[in-house]
């Protein structure tokens, strides 16, 4: 997306990036954790506690255990720190484990992409990751507004490998 202030979201196909995100317990996150397991969907959003960023956790952790049933893990990326990050998800009641691009500042989500520069925070975006490591499929919605719905999820599960 020339002249646009979006990275190119990272395409099927590719290997996932090296990258190292927080968990809430202080442990890190990295490429090593998508490989060998099921399929990892990263949910990348602006900012916790914002309004359509409550909408679309609240929303996909509604669906969580149906998306679990095809396999996948669900992971919110932000750049929030992780306590705000934690204070969110128990806030909202959602289990979906967060993932802090805090330090530094988002660096994973320049990696996958997902990065917005002009607000210095991750884009909304959407990156299914393969057991093998290799993206699966990608979505970055056209703005911080656009809540991409979760039946983008399950088509995208849905399609061949």
């Amino acid at each position: 997306m020339s002249g646009q202030p979006f990275e190119d979201i990272i395409a099927p196909g590719r290997p996932a990036p090296e990258f190292s995100l927080a968990r809430e317990d202080g442990e890190t996150f990295t490429r090593s954790d998508l490989l060998g397991g099921g399929t990892t969907v990263l949910v990348f959003y602006p900012f916790a506690f914002s309004p359509v960023c409550t909408d679309q956790l609240q929303i996909y952790d509604e669906v969580r255990d149906e998306l679990a049933a095809h396999g996948a893990t669900l992971y919110g990326v932000s750049c929030d720190h992780a306590y705000s990050q934690k204070a969110f998800r128990e806030r909202l009641g959602v289990a979906i484990e967060q993932l802090s691009d805090w330090e530094p500042k988002g660096e994973a989500s320049r990696a996958f992409g997902a990065w917005f520069a002009p607000r210095g925070c991750s884009a909304r975006a959407l990156v299914i990751v393969g057991p093998d490591g290799v993206v699966r499929w990608s979505h970055r919605a056209e703005s911080l507004g656009d809540l991409p719905g979760a039946n983008l999820i399950f088509d995208a599960l849905a399609a061949p490998a």
